[in-house]
C-alpha cells in the first residue's frame, strides 16, 4: 500500500535499523522501544492485521519470528522475551500492517504488561461456552 509506513520501510523508502531481511519478512528495531532490543517483524506482503492475514503467510512469518527472536535474545543477552501482536485499535494497533513485537526481557526490568484480576469459576465457564460457539 502506498501510504503504509511499514511498506515504505520494507521498500527502503524510510530508513530503519534493520535486524533481518529475507524474501518473506523484514525485521527492524522499534523507534519507541519497550526494552533494549525491541524488534518488529513484518511480513513483506501487506495485510492489515493478524486476522486478515492468510494462514500460509502467518506460517511463513511465525517461523521467521522464532528465528529472529532467538537472535534478539542472543544479541542482547536477554533472559526471555514477550511476543505481542496488537490487532485492531482497541488492542493498541496504530499501524495497520501486521507486525509482531519481540520485546526482550531482562531480570528485574520492571516491565508489567498485563494487569490481572480474579474471576469466578461460574463466570469463566459461561464465557468459555459462549466463546466456543463462535470458533469455526
Amino acid at each position: 500500500m502506498d501510504d503504509c509506513i511499514f511498506c515504505k520501510i520494507v521498500k527502503g523508502e524510510i530508513p530503519s535499523s534493520k535486524v533481518y531481511e529475507d524474501n518473506d519478512v523484514f525485521a527492524f528495531l522499534d523507534l519507541r522501544p519497550s526494552s533494549r532490543g525491541h524488534t518488529l517483524v513484518v511480513p513483506k506482503v501487506h495485510t492489515a492485521d493478524f486476522l486478515e492475514t492468510s494462514d500460509m503467510e502467518l506460517i511463513k512469518t511465525i517461523v521467521k519470528v522464532k528465528k529472529i527472536a532467538q537472535g534478539v535474545m542472543d544479541g542482547t543477552g536477554a533472559a526471555g522475551f514477550n511476543l505481542n501482536v496488537n490487532t485492531k485499535p482497541a488492542a493498541g494497533q496504530v499501524i495497520f500492517h501486521l507486525h509482531f513485537h519481540i520485546i526482550p526481557r531482562y531480570e528485574h526490568d520492571g516491565l508489567h504488561l498485563f494487569p490481572q484480576h480474579e474471576s469466578e469459576t461460574k463466570t469463566r465457564t459461561e464465557l468459555a461456552e459462549q466463546i466456543s460457539k463462535y470458533i469455526k
